[in-house]
């Protein structure tokens, strides 16, 4: 039985097991596709698909696909950012 593609990953580094990604698997597919493309063009030979699999036993893996996320978890910050009213307080009277 193949393991679901929405299973969370983890990373090893130093023995220390860190995940790769946000908990949330909702979370984690809106992450994912504000990446899928800009990774998918810059390497044209590759698939986001297939760097997932691959970071389930390749450290080398592991790490670009948690600098992916990373990027991506800055992406959705900045869309929240974005998205959210500004609030503006009046000017102080002298």
């Amino acid at each position: 039985m193949m393991p679901s593609s929405d299973e969370r990953l983890y990373m090893s580094a130093n023995g220390v097991r860190q995940p790769i990604g946000p908990d949330d698997s909702d979370i984690r597919s809106y992450h994912e596709s504000l990446i899928r493309a800009d990774y998918e063009r810059c390497h044209p030979d590759d698939s986001f698909e297939d760097l997932k699999h691959r970071a389930r036993f390749s450290k080398e893996d592991q790490g670009l696909l948690r600098d992916w996320m990373a990027v991506a978890a800055e992406r959705a910050r900045q869309q929240q950012k974005d998205a959210a009213p500004e609030i503006r307080r009046p000017p102080i009277a002298a």
